[in-house]
């Protein structure tokens, strides 16, 4: 089965997880903007999900976490939570 590991910052707004990747692609640190903007309990810890199964998550983000890039910022990616951005650490 495989299982990853990743983070993400849940914005209410495309716009804003736009203005975050905007950041991110300047060096910003992704566990600080999570914990200062995510509206996920993750966002305390930077953002970290821990590792998950595949199929744990919501199709959108599994998609993400399992067919992109590693150590890449994906996104603004829609679910019925809001809009992520998404980096995957490793999977396997």
């Amino acid at each position: 089965m495989s299982k990853a590991c990743a983070l993400h910052i849940l914005v209410k707004t495309r716009e804003e997880a736009e203005k975050l990747k905007q950041q991110l692609a300047k060096g910003a640190d992704f566990g600080k903007l999570a914990k200062q903007h995510s509206l996920c309990p993750s966002g305390k810890k930077g953002g970290d999900l821990g590792e998950f199964r595949k199929g744990q998550m919501v199709k959108a983000f599994d998609d993400v976490v399992f067919k992109l890039a590693v150590l890449e910022v994906h996104g603004p990616v829609k679910t019925q939570f809001g809009f992520h951005l998404i980096k995957t650490l490793y999977r396997s």
